[in-house]
């Protein structure tokens, strides 16, 4: 008998990117939609016959997605906002893309029709704005936030699930559908009606479960997966009964239909015998983020239940220690038997790279110390042999698998004593600034900027002649003089054109970069960069994480010469664009050798030296984006405070070694900040931008309940959405703004960065900020002076 293998969910962007090809051509109107669901079709067969050829025998389907598998269960659902003009029936590909990205105007071809729609700079957005996107779980996958309303109705709008499960079988594979648990789906939503509590929707969504059940056993389904990670999380007692009654339902709807309840990113700690109770066939632990569970679960399993070992990590890229594993497993495994195992990783594999054997050209040390997604699924086969054939049936592959994590141990690319001793001479004065805000603000005077000040939060359009001339660049295809001569002609036509639109703090525009982390991590010891190693990060948008193997630092200056030379071609301020250790760290595959708490002091150490030397550079204003502070919060409020500690400590250690005259911002986007709005204050920036345009400045109730007591952007243009927002829009934005926060500590400013977004876009949209920035000083400074005198 062999024990069952699974995966959870795979990566669905493909091998070469193909989805996000697919969809950003749909979206430009260079092909038709029976283009992009060609596609989209190819790689759903191309991941199941991978899986099938490795040995997979729990194949997942319906874990493929257009763009997000939350947005995906809303369409499913019904769960569709009024504003965008659904009736009922079938969701179009229209309706689908306008919840995920916004629209400015529709054509019949369904995809956003911005030749025509266009941005007037003063004139009508039209169109729908996008939901509101954050990030899932502690992860830097986004996904769609659902939008209850009082009376919500549901209905099974979308036949994906059934239609994919058939789609397998016609090509030979007998798939485990996957579906977000109702539960889970129901709390990551948010209602416009501040009352209503989304689980009190339950009974009318479990029929719309119980509906897709009837139709997969229909179809022959046998098994079918529900994620509810919700139950990693500290759970109150109408959330456990909710629980409760959800399954229930539906297993009480189709009684041959088998239902593993999947749970992940955490351990289940006092969740544990709910979720063994639960009436489902199976339940999935996570045992690499906490495999302690395994005994208990194993002990208090219901004679009849399946357990998912987790074993392998779904979330980072080291290479398995095989032998580790099976000592541990093996005791759990015997006491189960066999058939009441199923073999996993912890998570789905959506949040690696599909296949290290691409990166031909990678470091062969480093390499062999690396699994991707292939690799994870070839561990898992491994481990499966051996616990039911015997560990000699896989002697080679576990003696690779000693031979390298002996290798990595002893490394000595992994330690450096430099770092050792920097890290060795930290003292808490080195988190300090001079003096408190207060002062600070006066000693920033000298800045000289206006009320209601407006910015924008660094990049500017990647357009395509800047990604050809860094490609034909990296190729040798033009030399290095030629190519910064191109990137210095960039940068002069961005603060030109800042200076001419009336901008008060100018940034270069940073078309020297390709990405926010990757270009630092390129000029830091300790980090290592795939060619092919994609993860999505929502959508079409597709990251590259870095990988962290070993200790961090700063060889030489990474930004000084960019950021000296568009100051020197203007007056006004330009700021300093640097990346946060908390995001270098979170949004990167971290070392697991070392806690992250250490790795993240290393960077902080690293950027303090660049902060430094922007400030010696005449640069006074430098900003340190830490958009990914709040996605690494520990799930378990009992953990929080602990990672929060270290989080604004290191924040502060790189940004504390400045003058009071010259002023620090950070950025943060995409988070709910209640829960860690005292780590906010406690980092001390001097000013801080935030996502706001989709919450319409929900987000900033926080801010007002804490009495924030620094300058803060809320942010005032969508940047995730093709939109154009008009100066009202804006307008009216920064007047909820300020019904929430202080005039005086306002700035203006987008969400994000710019470089996804076209110049046709940009350039009104930014007309249009600082247009209702100058409208709002015309209608408040004057009253404000007034109160003043």
């Amino acid at each position: 008998m062999s024990i069952p293998i699974s995966t959870l969910g795979t990566p669905r962007i493909g091998p070469r990117r193909e989805l996000k090809t697919a969809l950003e051509a749909f979206w430009a109107g260079k092909q038709d939609e029976t283009a992009l669901l060609s596609t989209a079709a190819q790689l759903r067969a191309s991941n199941w016959a991978r899986q099938s050829l490795l040995g997979v025998t729990h194949i997942p389907s319906n874990d493929f997605s257009l763009y997000d598998q939350v947005l995906d269960m809303s369409a499913t659902a019904g769960v569709i906002p009024r504003h965008y003009g659904w009736e009922g029936g079938p969701v179009p590909l229209s309706t689908y893309f306008a919840m995920a990205r916004g629209s400015q105007g529709r054509n019949d071809r369904g995809h956003d029709d911005r030749d025509h729609a266009g941005c007037s700079h003063g004139g009508h957005g039209g169109g729908v704005p996008a939901l509101e996107m954050t990030k899932w779980f502690d992860t830097n996958y986004h996904y769609m936030v659902p939008e209850f309303r009082r009376g919500q109705a549901f209905e099974l709008a979308s036949a994906k699930p059934i239609d994919e499960f058939r789609e397998a079988a016609a090509l030979g594979f007998h798939t485990h559908p996957v579906l977000i648990g109702p539960v889970t789906y129901l709390l990551l939503g948010k209602s416009k009606d501040t009352d209503l509590d989304p689980l009190a929707l339950l009974p009318g969504l479990l029929p719309v479960y119980a509906e897709i059940l009837r139709r997969l056993a229909a179809e022959g389904a046998d098994w079918v997966q529900f994620d509810e990670p919700c139950l990693v999380l500290d759970l109150d007692e109408r959330t456990r009964k909710a629980l409760r009654h959800a399954y229930d339902v539906l297993t009480g709807a189709v009684s041959d239909l088998k239902i593993m309840i999947a749970t992940y990113f955490g351990g289940l700690g006092d969740n544990l015998d709910l979720a063994l109770g639960l009436p489902s066939a199976g339940l999935h632990l996570d045992l690499v983020r906490a495999p302690a569970q395994l005994r208990q679960a194993v002990e208090r399993a219901p004679a009849d239940k399946v357990l998912s070992l987790g074993v392998i990590d779904g979330r980072n890229v080291w290479r398995s220690d095989l032998t580790a594993l099976l000592d541990r497993i093996e005791p759990a495994v015997a006491a189960l038997r066999p058939n009441r195992v199923v073999l996993a990783p912890s998570c789905s594999l959506l949040h690696v790279p599909y296949d290290i054997e691409a990166e031909s050209a990678f470091d062969p040390e480093l390499r062999s110390w690396l699994a991707f997604a292939v690799q994870k699924i070839g561990e898992l086969k491994t481990l499966s042999t051996a616990l039911v054939d015997g560990r000699r049936a896989v002697a080679d592959e576990l003696a690779q698998s000693d031979a390298a994590a002996a290798a990595r141990r002893i490394s000595a690319r992994i330690h450096d004593t430099g770092v050792a001793a920097r890290m060795a001479e930290l003292t808490p004065a080195m988190g300090e600034r001079q003096h408190p805000y207060p002062l600070r603000r006066r000693a920033q005077e000298w800045l000289g900027l206006p009320p209601f000040p407006t910015t924008t939060i660094g990049s500017f359009p990647q357009t395509g002649a800047v990604r050809k001339a860094r490609a034909d660049h990296a190729k040798g295809l033009i030399g290095d003089a030629d190519y910064y001569d191109f990137l210095r002609e960039e940068t002069r036509q961005a603060i030109a054109w800042q200076e001419k639109i009336g901008l008060d703090v100018l940034v270069h525009g940073e078309f020297e970069r390709n990405d926010m982390v990757q270009y630092f991590g390129e000029q830091l010891a300790g980090y290592a960069f795939t060619r092919h190693g994609w993860v999505q990060s929502y959508g079409s948008r597709c990251v590259r994480p870095p990988i962290i193997y070993g200790d961090v630092s700063r060889p030489r200056a990474m930004t000084v010469e960019w950021a000296r030379f568009a100051q020197s071609l203007t007056k006004r301020p330009v700021k300093g664009m640097l990346t946060g250790p908390v995001t270098m760290l979170q949004w990167s595959f971290v070392r697991d050798d070392l806690e992250r708490e250490q790795v993240c002091r290393q960077i902080a150490l690293a950027l303090r030296d660049e902060v430094g030397d922007l400030e010696r550079a005449g640069i006074r204003i430098i900003q340190i984006d830490e958009p990914a502070i709040r996605e690494g919060l520990p799930l378990r409020h009992a953990e929080k405070e602990a990672y929060l500690a270290w989080a604004v400590a290191c924040f502060r250690l790189a940004a504390s070694g400045v003058d009071d005259a010259t002023q620090i911002h950070t950025h943060m986007c995409y988070s709910e900040f209640n829960d860690i709005i005292h780590a906010i204050g406690g980092l001390d920036a001097d000013v801080i931008s935030i996502e706001t345009a989709r919450s319409r400045m929900e987000l900033l109730d926080a801010f007002r309940a804490y009495r924030y007591p620094n300058e803060i952007g809320p942010g005032v243009y969508d940047i995730h959405s093709p939109r154009c927002p008009t100066v009202a829009e804006m307008r009216d934005l920064l007047a909820r703004a300020q019904e929430r926060i202080a005039g005086d500590q306002l700035w203006v400013n987008p969400d994000c960065g710019l470089k996804t977004r076209g110049w046709d876009e940009v350039r009104p949209a930014l007309v249009n900020m600082v247009a209702a920035a100058r409208i709002l000083r015309e209608e408040i400074a004057p009253a404000r002076v007034a109160t003043s005198a």
